[in-house]
């Protein structure tokens, strides 16, 4: 029996023990229902973790709806920050992550002490956010954003004003340059898996399928590659398309190619295959796995269900503080999908 079982740690760290069969899939649902709590998985998380979540998609999204919702426990299935911005924008609520020591690199490669001190070597600089980031972070922000409003959201910002953007410097490469902003200074930030999708891979891919399209992340090594290879006619312009994970979902839908080449996390691709599954939709590098992602097992999501653990606080004025942070973006404009 599934309520029986024992969750263990397994010699990778991560919590096993539990066959995501049947049996469990009704065990976690019944408990959810018990616990008046609702699953919200990332679009990066195992397939099973997705296909049992009551909602799936980015981060962004999955807060909202974890605002919206009427269930006092959210069950978040994704990484610690994404947690954070649920108890952010539901500070009543109970926040519960399957794994407490599910981070992110790009979340961890600024903290809030590294802000304070960058701002105070730009006096009066406005700072952009990226949603990825912690709550402490967010606390330091003037605006958030996302990946599909970045640009939107530092052009909404007074031309004399400098800009310090961070932490992703990937992103940040892509809102300079379609900004031409030069008053725009980029925190040297980071996703460790995103950045290993390098552009010599991609161009290797795109060589191999010239009638694909691509899908790139802004967050991706590859990302300017991406754009040298439309500009230099390599792969026509309207086949190269910079998208957010939500985004990615929308495009899938309404593209005539009947083959994608996808830069980001693999994850993406169950979601991807879902939503237009006559598509042939490959990874650009299927060694793109975030090892984050990837604590949340069955196992440690039955474990979360059934004890009622690991539980995600932020403080209120840190809560407060970054709350107007992302208020202040969505006021900009809807930011579309989220990471």
């Amino acid at each position: 029996m599934v309520a029986t079982a024992t969750v263990e740690r397994t010699a990778s760290g991560v919590f096993g023990g539990v066959e995501p069969d049947a049996a469990w899939r009704d065990e976690v649902l019944r408990l959810a229902k018990e616990r008046d709590a609702v699953i919200l998985a990332h679009n990066y998380q195992l397939p099973e973790i997705q296909d049992i979540a009551h909602h799936t998609g980015d981060s962004l999204a999955l807060s909202r709806i974890a605002a919206q919702s009427d269930a006092q426990t959210i069950i978040f299935c994704g990484v610690h920050f994404m947690a954070e911005t649920a108890k952010i924008l539901a500070p009543e609520k109970t926040v519960l992550i399957p794994d407490e020591r599910a981070g992110c690199s790009l979340a961890d490669s600024i903290t809030g002490a590294q802000l304070r001190e960058w701002k105070a070597q730009h006096p009066g600089a406005v700072v952009v956010s990226y949603v990825n980031t912690t709550a402490e972070v967010k606390a330091e922000t003037d605006i958030c954003c996302t990946s599909s409003n970045a640009v939107d959201v530092v052009r909404s910002i007074p031309a004399d004003r400098e800009v310090l953007f961070c932490p992703d410097q990937f992103l940040g490469a892509h809102v300079k340059r379609e900004t031409g902003r030069e008053n725009l200074h980029i925190w040297a930030g980071e996703c460790h898996v995103h950045a290993g999708i390098n552009g010599p891979e991609l161009a290797e891919r795109a060589a191999a399928n010239p009638d694909a399209d691509l899908f790139i992340h802004p967050e991706c090594g590859c990302a300017t590659s991406a754009l040298y290879l439309s500009g230099e006619g390599i792969v026509p312009a309207e086949k190269v398309k910079i998208l957010s994970t939500g985004d990615m979902i929308t495009a899938a839908r309404s593209t005539n190619a009947r083959k994608v080449l996808v830069a980001t996390e693999v994850g993406m691709l169950h979601q991807l295959r879902k939503a237009a599954p006559e598509i042939d939709f490959r990874a650009v590098n299927d060694r793109a796995s975030c090892t984050y992602m990837k604590m949340i097992t069955p196992a440690a999501l039955l474990r979360c269900v059934r004890d009622g653990l690991d539980e995600v606080h932020v403080d209120l004025e840190t809560a407060r503080r970054a709350q107007g942070a992302v208020q202040r973006m969505i006021e900009i404009g809807q930011p579309g999908g989220g990471e």
